[in-house]
C-alpha cells in the first residue's frame, strides 16, 4: 500500500510538470506569435531604425511677383546645423564644441534644444542657420568624432526689396506650439511658417509639401546609401497686382515721413502700391530673431509692424467734403450754382463759433468753389441741413466706417458716427453740434487710407464701389468680389469730379502741388486736427506730436481715370504742402514710366 501511495503521487508530479512546461510553452508560442506575426512590423521597423534614417526634404516656397513678374521674394540656399541626440555620448560635451566654432553662449544652444524636449531623441535639432563656409567646413572636418551633428542646405526666404515691400509681403516666422498642437498639423518644431500679410494668408499655397530621403547609415551615422527618395512639391508662386517700380517711388517718398501711400487702379481695384512708414526688413525674421532685436521692433515708438493703410484709422479732415458734397446733391439740399454761403472765416450756429481754415474768410462761395478752396462754412451748414444719421448713411454707401475687404489681415473698420452709435458706445444722445465737426471730417470719424481710396475710384469712375486686392490669380483670391454700382446720379459725380479737378488746376486751389503738365490730376486735400484748439495756433509752434495730419485724395487722368492716388502723413500739417506733391510725383513716375518701359495696366 505505502508503494502503491509513493507511485500516485510521483504521478501527480509528474503530470504538474507536463503541464507547467506545456504552459510555459504556450506562452513562449504566444509571446513568439505576437512579436513575428501580430507586431511584426512595428518592431522590423524599430530594427531598420538602427540603419534607415529619415531625412526631410524641405520644399522650395513659392515666389512672390510684381504684376510684370519681377521677384519680390525668392529663395535662397542657406545651411544649417542639425544635431542628433541620438548620437551624442555627452550632449554637454556637444553643445561646447558647437557654441566654440558658432561663437554663441551654450545657453544660447540649450534654450533651442528644450523646444524640443518633447520629440523623439533620433528627431534631428535645428541648432543654428545660416553657417557661414569657414562654420561649415570645421563641422564637415569633425564629422567622424562629432557624428551627432549633420549639415543641411535649406531655402532662405529673401526679400529683395526689404523694407519697401514689408507690409504687403508680411515675413517667416517660426512655427508656434499652437500650430503644432491642430490636428494634422503639417509642422516640426522650428519650422518657418508666413506670418502677416500675404505670407500668412496664403501660407497653404506658398509652402509646397516636403519630401522625404530613406538613407541607410551606419553605427556611427555616416551615410552608406540612399534607400528610398519621396520628391517634394514646391510651392505655388503669387503674382501680384502690384506695381515695383511705382512701390519703390512711394517707399522713396514716404522716407523720413511717418504715414502711408496707397494707389490703386479705380477700374478693378487693383492694388498698383501700397507702402507704410516707418518699415521693418522681414529678411531678419527669416532667421531666429534674437530677443534684443525683437523688443527693439516691439518698442519702437512709430511702431513699424502696422501697415497704416489699412490697419489705422484718422479723421479724414477736409477729405469727408466729397461725401458731403454728393449727399446734399442726392438729397436735393443744395444746388450747385444757387446754393451759397457767406464764408467771414467762422460760422455761427447753435450759438457755438466753428472755424474756417481760412481766418480771412473766403467770401461767397457756391458747391465748386467751397471744395475748390476746401471753404469749411459751406459745409458746416450743409451738415446742419443733412444731420448726423444721413450723413452715416452717405458715408457708409462709400464703404467708409467698413472693411474694404482687400486680401490682406488686419485691416481696420474705422468708425462712422450716428445717433444709435452715440447711445450704445457713449450712453449719451448725439448732440447738434458735433454734426458740424463731422460735416467736416473732424470730431469721432475715422477712415483708413485704404478706404479714402476706395472712396476716391467710386468718384472716378461714376459710382462703382470697387473691392481692393494684391493677389491676380482668381484661384488663390481669398476673398469674392465686393464691387457694387451705387445708386447715385451720374451729373453729380460729373459737378464733383470736374470740383476736384479745379482744386489741382485753378488758381487758389488748396491741391496745386499736385498738378503736372504730364496730364489732369483730380483731389482733394484734407488737413485734420489732432488736438482741439481754442484759439489758431501755426502747426510750426505745436509739438510734433500735436500737429496736424495731412491728406491728399486724387485721382488722374480726370477724363479717364486709370490711377488712384492716397497720401497721408501724420503729423505733417496742411495736406496742401505735405501731402499733395508726393502725390505728384506719383503720377510723374507712374505716366512717365508707362510711356517709356512699364506696360500699360489691364482694362
Amino acid at each position: 500500500m505505502k508503494i502503491r501511495h509513493h507511485r500516485e503521487e510521483l504521478v501527480r508530479r509528474v503530470a504538474g510538470l507536463t503541464a507547467a512546461t506545456q504552459a510555459a510553452l504556450l506562452v513562449i508560442a504566444g509571446g513568439y506569435w505576437s512579436v513575428q506575426i501580430a507586431e511584426g512590423s512595428y518592431y522590423r521597423e524599430l530594427a531598420d531604425n538602427n540603419r534607415l534614417r529619415k531625412l526631410t526634404i524641405e520644399a522650395p516656397r513659392g515666389l512672390i511677383l510684381d504684376r510684370f513678374g519681377k521677384p519680390l521674394v525668392e529663395n535662397a540656399p542657406s545651411y544649417s546645423l542639425l544635431l542628433d541626440r541620438s548620437l551624442t555620448q555627452d550632449l554637454s560635451e556637444s553643445l561646447i564644441f558647437a557654441s566654440e566654432i558658432l561663437g554663441v553662449d551654450r545657453a544660447d544652444l540649450e534654450q533651442v534644444l528644450d523646444d524640443y524636449k518633447r520629440t523623439p531623441r533620433f528627431q534631428p535639432v535645428q541648432l543654428a542657420q545660416e553657417l557661414s563656409l569657414a562654420q561649415l567646413a570645421r563641422f564637415e572636418v569633425e564629422h567622424l568624432e562629432h557624428p551627432e551633428f549633420e549639415i543641411q542646405t535649406e531655402h532662405l526666404r529673401l526679400y529683395r526689396h526689404a523694407h519697401q515691400t514689408a507690409h504687403v509681403l508680411g515675413y517667416l516666422g517660426e512655427v508656434t506650439n499652437a500650430d503644432l498642437a491642430r490636428p494634422n498639423s503639417p509642422y516640426l518644431p522650428g519650422d518657418l511658417v508666413g506670418k502677416k500679410a500675404l505670407e500668412g494668408l496664403y501660407e497653404v499655397h506658398l509652402r509646397g509639401e516636403s519630401g522625404e530621403r530613406v538613407v541607410v547609415v551606419d553605427s556611427r551615422g555616416q551615410l552608406i546609401e540612399e534607400f528610398d527618395r519621396l520628391h517634394a512639391n514646391s510651392g505655388r508662386d503669387l503674382k501680384l497686382t502690384l506695381d515695383l517700380d511705382l512701390q519703390q517711388t512711394a517707399a522713396e517718398l514716404l522716407e523720413g515721413h511717418v504715414g502711408g501711400i496707397v494707389a490703386l487702379d479705380p477700374r478693378q481695384g487693383e492694388v498698383l502700391a501700397m507702402v507704410s512708414s516707418p518699415s521693418f526688413n522681414p529678411n531678419s525674421f527669416a532667421r531666429r530673431l534674437r530677443q534684443e532685436e525683437w523688443r527693439e521692433v516691439l518698442d519702437h515708438p512709430h511702431h513699424p509692424l502696422q501697415n497704416r493703410v489699412l490697419q489705422n484709422t484718422y479723421p479724414p479732415g477736409s477729405i469727408f467734403k466729397i461725401v458731403m458734397a454728393l449727399a446734399g446733391l442726392d438729397r436735393g439740399l443744395i444746388d450747385p450754382e444757387k446754393t451759397t454761403a457767406y464764408c467771414r472765416g467762422y460760422s455761427k450756429i447753435y450759438n457755438n463759433r466753428y472755424r474756417c481754415w481760412q481766418a480771412a474768410g473766403h467770401g461767397t462761395v457756391n458747391l465748386r468753389t467751397a471744395l475748390k478752396k476746401s471753404c469749411n462754412v459751406y459745409f458746416h451748414q450743409l451738415g446742419q441741413k443733412l444731420g448726423i444719421d444721413q450723413i452715416a448713411a452717405y458715408s457708409r454707401m462709400f464703404g467708409l466706417g467698413r472693411k474694404t475687404g482687400i486680401d490682406l489681415s488686419g485691416e481696420k473698420r474705422g468708425l462712422v458716427p450716428d445717433s444709435r452709435w452715440s447711445l450704445e458706445a457713449r450712453g449719451a444722445p448725439w448732440y447738434p453740434g458735433e454734426t458740424i465737426s463731422v460735416a467736416t471730417g473732424q470730431g469721432p470719424i475715422l477712415v483708413s487710407p485704404l478706404q479714402v481710396a476706395v472712396l476716391m475710384a467710386a468718384v472716378s469712375n461714376g459710382g462703382r464701389l470697387v473691392q481692393p486686392h494684391l493677389v491676380q490669380d482668381p484661384l488663390l483670391t481669398a476673398q469674392a468680389s465686393g464691387e457694387r454700382q451705387l445708386a447715385l446720379d451720374d451729373e453729380h459725380f460729373a459737378l464733383v469730379k470736374e470740383a476736384l479737378w479745379s482744386v489741382v488746376n485753378e488758381v487758389g486751389g488748396t491741391g496745386v502741388a499736385a498738378a503736372t503738365d504730364l496730364l489732369d490730376v483730380a483731389g482733394k486735400t484734407g488737413t485734420a486736427q489732432v488736438i482741439t484748439q481754442e484759439r489758431r495756433i501755426d502747426n510750426k509752434d505745436l509739438a510734433q506730436e500735436n500737429r496736424d495730419h495731412a491728406w491728399f485724395a486724387s485721382f488722374a487722368p480726370v477724363d479717364d481715370p486709370r490711377l488712384v492716388v492716397v497720401v497721408f502723413v501724420e503729423h505733417g500739417g496742411a495736406g496742401s504742402k505735405a501731402a499733395a506733391p508726393l502725390a505728384r510725383k506719383m503720377y510723374e513716375a507712374f505716366f512717365e514710366g508707362q510711356s517709356t518701359h512699364r506696360p500699360s495696366t489691364s482694362g
